[in-house]
């Protein structure tokens, strides 16, 4: 397996506060950012109210443990398995020790529509090769369709000595920024080339004097438009294709239709008309 680095995604947002965390851009903050934004909401009052609430949401990105006993005599022990420890306090009689973790993604089956965007197509690759090494057609339908939601995917499977060949494709893609995976096959080699897709915003048309269902069905959602270039078994663009002997340029000599509609002046076909009825 190669693996080709083009970009690195950041993993911390300092700018999110408690209040603005959602199931996705949780994924964008480390476990010291839990503690500091918990920290900064201690005195708000709205927060003191939907604690479960909020903690769900950080819960759906990291292993919280609630530490009940002496925090110091249980600390080490968290923090060999990579954990974080802290207290957050409210007040004298609201407070918590926690131990956090960044929940790993390790596996294809770890990949989710909120996730898929806050890891970079280097992890993403990694994932995929972690999978059986079995490449792209490996994944099942569910998993294609949620790393599409987020990346551009091309793939192309080759000879050895032709997937590198220069101006070909792999050099193409990675001059475009993506990165690339190779999975060796017997003397072939899958590429699997991966890159992040830019943010697109949501266009919602809505058009006076419709009703709310006819609005509903004229909303377009720019995110849902993705396509996957499967390049199985393809060949590079200068290739010589192969011409089928029987295929014949369509002229106006050799192209013939079984009826002619709408040759005739309309006029015409009214006057023949008249003369047949006539006779």
């Amino acid at each position: 397996m190669a693996r080709t680095k083009q970009q690195q995604q950041p993993e911390s947002n300092p700018s999110l506060s408690i209040k603005s965390i959602t199931k996705s851009s949780v994924w964008d903050i480390q476990e010291n950012d839990v503690f500091r934004m918990w920290e900064a909401a201690t005195k708000d009052a709205e927060v003191r109210e939907s604690i479960h609430h909020y903690l769900d949401i950080f819960k759906s990105a990291f292993m919280i443990e609630e530490i009940k006993d002496d925090i110091l005599l249980v600390k080490k022990s968290y923090e060999k398995r990579g954990y974080k420890v802290g207290q957050i306090k409210f007040d004298e009689n609201l407070k918590f020790a926690w131990a956090i973790k960044k929940r790993p993604i390790m596996r294809v089956t770890d990949l989710t529509y909120e996730n898929i965007r806050h890891i970079s197509a280097e992890k993403l690759l990694e994932v995929i090769d972690r999978n059986f090494g079995g490449g792209w057609d490996s994944l099942s339908q569910s998993i294609q369709d949620i790393i599409v939601s987020g990346f551009d995917i091309s793939t192309t499977t080759l000879p050895k000595d032709r997937l590198h060949k220069k101006g070909g494709m792999y050099d193409k893609k990675v001059e475009d920024g993506f990165d690339v995976l190779e999975i060796e096959k017997g003397g072939w080699v899958e590429a699997i080339f991966a890159k992040l897709k830019p943010e697109q915003e949501k266009i919602k048309m809505q058009f006076s004097g419709k009703s709310s269902e006819d609005s509903d069905e004229e909303e377009i959602d720019d995110d849902e438009d993705y396509e996957v270039e499967d390049n199985y078994s393809s060949h590079d663009e200068d290739d010589d294709e192969v011409e089928d002997p029987n295929d014949e340029d369509i002229t106006e000599d050799n192209y013939s239709t079984m009826m002619d509609l709408g040759s005739e002046d309309p006029d015409d076909e009214a006057a023949n008309m008249i003369d047949y009825v006539e006779e």
